[in-house]
């Protein structure tokens, strides 16, 4: 039984931007301490064969310079690595490039906080339209599911189990809160709040293939 409010809370989220070569990009960061120490967080950030356990099957070479591929998502090369402390890497998808970084810190006796940084050039149409949720709920069913593995006995998430819950009405809850946490980074950001509700509405639907009121 997952707890959607508890979890919900648990997560830190900020919207910001930064000045690249290429221009303007936007910045998405998502955050949550766990009740594990540094040198397990990470392995299960990096460690190949418990990816899978609360993420997404991977392939490829995860060291500095490798390619890897996420399973029916995202591939890329990672770019740095400070190991247990943070990585860095592309991240590829649907023709598009941007970045992602990783960053744990001891957050007290056997604690670990962990930090995820998302960078992307978005264009200010598709951002009116889905706003961060498009990218956002994603990364908190990714938070969530690091969660229940570093909870649990180091088993993994059964995938067919993981999409029945998505499509139940406890996972719908939990990307619409989910969905609305985006909504007020947004506008903590600076985004009009009927804008950025609008474009949460929209991207709650997406997600949930429910129409909001």
């Amino acid at each position: 039984m997952i707890n959607v409010t508890g979890q919900i809370s648990a997560v830190e989220r900020r919207i910001g931007s930064r000045t690249l070569p290429a221009g303007q990009a936007r910045v998405l960061t998502i955050s949550q301490t766990y009740d594990a120490p540094v040198q397990d967080v990470w392995d299960a950030c990096t460690n190949a064969e418990r990816i899978p356990r609360w993420f997404l099957p991977v392939s490829g070479e995860l060291r500095v310079g490798g390619r890897y591929q996420l399973e029916g998502n995202a591939s890329g090369t990672v770019e740095r690595c400070d190991p247990p402390h943070s990585f860095a890497a592309t991240w590829e998808f649907g023709g598009e490039v941007s970045w992602i970084e990783v960053r744990l810190s001891e957050a007290g006796a056997g604690r670990t906080r962990f930090e995820l940084e998302h960078v992307a050039h978005v264009d200010d149409q598709r951002w009116a339209e889905y706003g961060p949720g498009a990218v956002g709920i994603g990364w908190d069913l990714a938070l969530l599911g690091l969660a229940s593995h570093l909870a649990a006995d180091g088993s993994g998430v059964d995938p067919a189990a993981a999409a029945a819950w998505a499509g139940s009405d406890e996972g719908r809850r939990f990307m619409t809160e989910a969905s609305g946490r985006w909504t007020e980074a947004s506008v903590a950001a600076g985004t009009p709040a009927d804008e950025a509700r609008a474009a949460g509405d929209r991207v709650t639907t997406f997600y949930t293939g429910i129409p909001t009121p």
